[in-house]
């Protein structure tokens, strides 16, 4: 059985998703970002049961087709900022060509639950992103903004003033928080 699970945002949600399945007695054959397969196939109470279990750790259960769909564009999106590669391909293309969804289905869905523009989602991530990046201390502007797929340091500072209402000289300063994944 397969269940769509929300908030999944790292490999930590993975562990902690897989360990309370198999605390609870089920056999785990795979989780993922945004999904667990169990080999049992759970009844109401069961699943009700599991939906309680998962809220109490910040996540959820998807049975809403919209809410699941808004869920697999953020999960690819936040891969999609670590990567580095964003800003080298068309979001809408890529969305799709991952989905099989058309983008525009895509858009009005993931708008619906989130209330935002998925390409403002998608530039939050990515801001995020920076901001670990920052916060390390290792790197220079110029190598975040390469790893992170900007085109320049100007470009990268102008969007991260414009998202975050600082310069990356404040943040690195101390100046700002960084923000859970599920959160952003």
């Amino acid at each position: 059985m397969t269940l769509n699970i929300e908030n999944m945002v790292c490999d930590r949600c993975i562990m902690v998703v897989d360990g309370l399945l198999r605390r609870l007695g089920y056999t785990v054959t795979g989780v993922a970002l945004g999904s667990a397969e169990i080999a049992e196939q759970l009844d109401d109470n069961a699943l009700a049961s599991v939906a309680d279990e998962l809220r109490s750790l910040g996540f959820g259960l998807i049975e809403d087709k919209t809410r699941l769909t808004a869920q697999k564009v953020k999960t690819l999106l936040i891969g999609l900022a670590r990567s580095g590669s964003g800003t080298k391909l068309k979001l809408s293309s890529w969305l799709e060509e991952r989905t099989g969804v058309d983008y525009r289905t895509l858009v009005s869905a993931f708008a619906l639950v989130e209330g935002r523009t998925v390409e403002n989602y998608f530039i939050s991530q990515k801001i995020e992103y920076v901001k670990e990046l920052l916060d390390y201390g290792r790197l220079t502007a110029s190598e975040i903004a390469y790893r992170t797929g900007y085109s320049s340091v100007a470009h990268l500072s102008r969007q991260f003033r414009a998202v975050t209402g600082m310069t990356v000289t404040q943040y690195r300063a101390g100046a700002g928080v960084r923000r859970p994944l599920d959160k952003v």
